[in-house]
């Protein structure tokens, strides 16, 4: 599977759309929790652990996105955009979701 986030792909012709995919990933407070117990990990103002975790999210959100379109028949996802979003009044849970246009390329 082709996954790109601009609106076309090089040397590849489209042929045919399939509609929008999605995926979405939610950090609970935990990670959170976790994190600022294990503050020691940051380093020039970065946290590893933080940063793994969000890219973990990262790749849930890019896989379940991936997955639906594959059953849809695609071959390609183009139009990426990935988003970050804290959920909830105190901010304990942040969301990443990964969006897209499916295709058939070929």
């Amino acid at each position: 599977m082709l996954l790109v986030t601009t609106h076309s792909i090089e040397g590849k012709q489209i042929v045919k759309y399939l509609g929008l995919v999605s995926g979405e990933a939610i950090l609970g407070a935990n990670v959170f929790k976790d994190f600022f117990a294990g503050i020691r990990d940051i380093v020039g103002s970065r946290s590893a652990a933080y940063e793994r975790e969000l890219r973990k999210a990262k790749d849930i959100a890019l896989n379940e996105m991936t997955e639906q379109a594959r059953q849809m028949g695609a071959n390609a996802v183009i139009g990426i955009d990935l988003d970050y979003e804290n959920l909830g009044a105190s901010g304990g849970m942040l969301m990443v979701t990964a969006c897209g246009a499916p295709l058939v390329c070929q």
